[in-house]
């Protein structure tokens, strides 16, 4: 019959292994990781204009503009929080007052916001977005469509407070 020694290492091995399992052998659930907030793109702010009426829909629609606004850190849905959005689309440039528009988003922190079919200005389709509210730090995005035939364009926001 052989004799077990508990060596140093086979003593730390077992204890992480206690610890990590628990006395019931079961395993500790992982801590969240935080959610890093979403920082500005270049080009985003291009075209902005300030105070953008919250709308039913801007133009004719046939194309959607959706996304979703956290919060940073622990990444719990934000309700009741403005997003403008603007674009080069069917019926107008993204310099014009009436290719601006903005949308509060839902419970969820989930928008949505039915617009004129974005086309292609400086060789691609793109969107623009902001988050300029105040409770929170103000971010522009400017997502590109994979193709200009899209018919609709999702982007998402993680917000710091400002």
């Amino acid at each position: 019959m052989t004799k077990a020694l508990m060596t140093r290492r086979s003593f730390l091995a077992a204890t992480g292994a206690l610890v990590a399992t628990g006395p019931a052998g079961l395993v500790v659930p992982a801590r969240a990781e935080r959610v890093a907030p979403t920082p500005s793109m270049r080009g985003g702010a291009n075209n902005y204009l300030p105070g953008a009426p919250i709308v039913e829909r801007i133009g004719g629609g046939g194309f959607w503009m959706t996304g979703t606004v956290r919060r940073a850190g622990d990444g719990a849905p934000l309700s009741g929080q403005r997003i403008q959005i603007w674009a080069h689309t069917t019926e107008g440039n993204e310099r014009d007052p009436w290719s601006h528009g903005a949308t509060l988003t839902d419970a969820n922190g989930e928008f949505r916001l039915e617009m004129p079919q974005i086309v292609p200005a400086f060789g691609q389709p793109h969107g623009h977005l902001a988050y300029d509210s105040g409770d929170f730090k103000t971010v522009f995005l400017r997502p590109v469509m994979a193709s200009s035939a899209d018919t609709s364009l999702s982007a998402d926001f993680v917000l710091e407070p400002a």
